[in-house]
């Protein structure tokens, strides 16, 4: 087991690291921007070291200096979090030629799923079923050719990166054009890569994922669903598991499909297979997240287990101590991701310092944060300052101990988003669980309209 681990992220997931390191009896190195100095996590750690400016880019994605850092303090091993350096395969690369252990899986492993055109062919190989679409096609007129084959609409997607980038919906062919080298540009630039491939469009889908935990030894585990459905511009804003949308006959085969992606590419660590489910109840494979999700806790809560004290385990070559026929999932779950955002205000972001909080509290009442009274919010990073989750025996309840939690929840000093959670977990569509990919974008148009009248 390790000694001594680097945490190579700030906010809330470095203080949940941190956390899961001292149960372990693990030493902790932190390190942040010189806007972060008043950060929890800098003060909870066992040691802390500046990086550099306020700026990611000369700080948390600043690979020199955070290896440096980890060299200079004697740390085995770097947990990079999730987002920044998470699935940054010449990072990962570089650990390996330093000799320190990256939590999560191999530089090889995250090219390899981070090309979209490969991870794509992989898992049709591997029976797992994709979207119907197209190989990687660089030129127009074939890529026209093979959109009408497919049938409109369909989604123009770059091989490299994510975030929403290099993507383009085209509803017609007139459109395509543009759009084909709209994308391949914003691709290029945003990537290096401005390879593009064809997907057809899916709508109405729901967001499903399967949370994976895979040892150096071949042995996998899934450990249930989370349905991320409830988004804006491609951002999760809550998250839930079980999801109240599938069939135990679904979720079977959701889970082995999870299982064969992961050990047609021999993945190691913690990983989230991705699936789109559409209205006739047949999934898809989107995508393999290489790393741990934000919405992690959710699956915590109704497994019972610590993913990131795993993802060490793992990590250390210890073999999975859980076999799947013992994986029970208690009760439901869900996350509500706190912004400081203006909802009311075209999801404006917000700054400043928080002169009153109060967390809310209870049995199965989670709040994952880096906040404090009297902190303040620097304007440099994500707008996410927190996650509530609970848990309750059934979905019925769990909406109402979320709703009683949000209502506790206070943040004075900044704007935040607990009201819009607060409406969305009155709206039928949410109650009910029928809600899609495309719930939000109604949802604001009805709140906008109820707000002008």
């Amino acid at each position: 087991m390790f000694s001594k681990i680097l945490i190579a992220n700030r906010g809330e997931i470095a203080v949940r690291i941190i956390r899961a390191c001292r149960e372990m009896g693990i030493s902790t190195v932190a390190v942040y921007s010189q806007a972060d100095k008043d950060a929890l996590h800098v003060s909870i750690a066992d040691e802390s070291y500046c990086i550099g400016g306020p700026q990611v880019g000369d700080s948390y994605l600043n690979m020199a200096a955070i290896l440096t850092v980890a060299v200079i303090s004697g740390a085995q091993a770097i947990h990079p979090g999730y987002g920044l350096l998470s699935e940054n395969a010449k990072f990962v690369s570089l650990c390996e030629k330093c000799n320190i252990e990256f939590i999560g899986p191999s530089s090889e492993m995250i090219s390899k799923l981070g090309d979209k055109d490969e991870a794509r062919r992989t898992m049709r190989n591997a029976g797992v079923p994709v979207t119907p679409g197209t190989d990687i096609i660089e030129d127009v007129n074939i890529a026209k050719e093979k959109a009408a084959e497919i049938g409109y609409p369909i989604l123009i997607k770059a091989r490299s990166g994510g975030g929403g980038r290099g993507i383009r919906l085209v509803h017609n062919e007139d459109e395509f054009e543009n759009a084909f080298h709209s994308a391949s540009a914003e691709a290029q630039s945003a990537f290096g890569d401005g390879a593009v491939y064809i997907e057809k469009y899916l709508k109405p889908v729901k967001h499903i994922e399967m949370q994976l935990l895979c040892d150096k030894f071949g042995n996998v585990v899934c450990l249930g669903e989370r349905e991320c459905s409830v988004q804006r511009k491609n951002q999760k804003l809550i998250e839930e598991s079980p999801s109240p949308a599938i069939t135990p006959e679904i979720r079977a085969n959701m889970m082995e499909a999870a299982k064969k992606a992961a050990l047609a590419v021999g993945y190691e660590n913690a990983g989230t297979v991705e699936f789109l489910l559409d209205k006739d109840k047949n999934f898809y494979f989107m995508e393999m997240n290489t790393r741990l999700q934000v919405e992690h806790p959710v699956t915590e809560m109704v497994v019972g287990i610590d993913l990131v004290q795993w993802q060490i385990r793992i990590a250390a070559g210890a073999k999975l101590s859980m076999t799947q026929d013992k994986i029970f999932i208690h009760g439901s779950a869900i996350e509500c991701r706190i912004n400081s955002e203006d909802p009311d205000n075209n999801y404006r972001p917000s700054c400043g310092t928080i002169n009153l909080l109060h967390i809310p509290g209870g049995p199965n009442v989670r709040f994952d944060t880096a906040i404090y009274q009297d902190y303040t919010v620097p304007p440099y990073y994500d707008s996410m300052i927190g996650k509530l989750i609970v848990q309750a025996r059934s979905r019925e309840l769990a909406i109402r101990k979320m709703k009683m939690a949000l209502s506790e929840l206070i943040i004075q000093g900044i704007t935040h988003n607990r009201n819009l959670h607060l409406d969305i977990l009155s709206d039928k569509e949410f109650v009910d669980g029928t809600y899609t990919t495309g719930f939000m974008e109604d949802f604001d148009k009805r709140r906008n309209k109820q707000k002008d009248e």
